[in-house]
């Protein structure tokens, strides 16, 4: 028969995974030590980088957008920060600014589209209302996307909405749009022709009739529809939010 281990073996082999797991726990310490200091190295350089080219990264947009991901990247927010370093730089002046911009649009032409308008279209408006200047017309979807995204701490009035690849519709009137409601929308885009039918949903998205017409019904409600009757062979329901991409497709 094998003779088992003793007591002074077992104790042995005990204290050697102990001293195993520390080692590891010490590796693994300095490690964390050494990744906090290149961070901060990182942080420094960024903000020596940021003081040199604060004016540069409010006027070209491509330099704000590879400013940006340079941020994101060792988890720095400038427009997130309010005190500090980059409260006095003032990074997020430009998006404020455009914030306050996009307000004032998306009032303008609710009584229009209901509260929804895309992307495209409110570049569009913002760039004639910013003036013919460069520096006012170097906006991009990115920037748009960021700002609305700041406008989010005045509640669910403002939000975005993905339509389609590289599509998006913003949402700036209180309450949430059902996936339904997303659907319906996504589909419209897709056509390319700002409106759709009862028939069209239920062919495309294989729903039963009621369903779509009580997502319609809703729609038409809220003041996100327009109904047309004048098709003799079904009811059409337009969405004036996509009149501006159809428009241009």
């Amino acid at each position: 028969m094998r003779r088992r281990a003793g007591v002074g073996a077992i104790q042995k082999q005990r204290l050697e995974r102990e001293k195993y797991k520390e080692k590891g726990s010490e590796i693994q310490e300095n490690q964390f030590q050494q990744m906090c200091k290149q961070l901060e190295v990182f942080r420094e350089n960024l903000e020596d980088f940021a003081t040199k080219h604060k004016n540069e990264i409010k006027k070209n947009a491509q330099f704000r957008r590879q400013f940006q991901e340079m941020c994101a990247a060792i988890g720095v927010d400038p427009l997130a920060s309010g005190k500090g370093f980059w409260s006095v730089l003032g990074i997020g002046d430009f998006y404020y600014e455009l914030g306050v911009q996009i307000v004032e649009v998306c009032l303008a032409t609710n009584y229009k589209n209901g509260g929804l308008i895309t992307l495209d279209e409110l570049r569009s408006k913002l760039i004639a209302a910013r003036g013919k200047a460069k520096k006012h017309q170097d906006i991009t979807n990115e920037d748009l996307l960021a700002a609305v995204k700041k406008l989010r701490i005045f509640g669910n009035g403002f939000t975005v909405i993905p339509i389609g690849k590289g599509k998006w519709l913003v949402q700036s009137v209180p309450g949430e749009l059902n996936l339904d409601q997303t659907l319906v929308l996504q589909k419209a885009s897709a056509l390319g022709t700002a409106w759709v039918s009862v028939s069209i949903l239920t062919g495309d998205l294989r729903w039963n009739e009621t369903r779509a017409q009580n997502a319609l019904n809703h729609m038409v409600q809220e003041g996100l529809a327009w109904v047309d009757t004048q098709d003799p062979s079904e009811t059409l329901y337009w969405f004036p939010s996509m009149f501006g991409e159809c428009a241009s497709a």
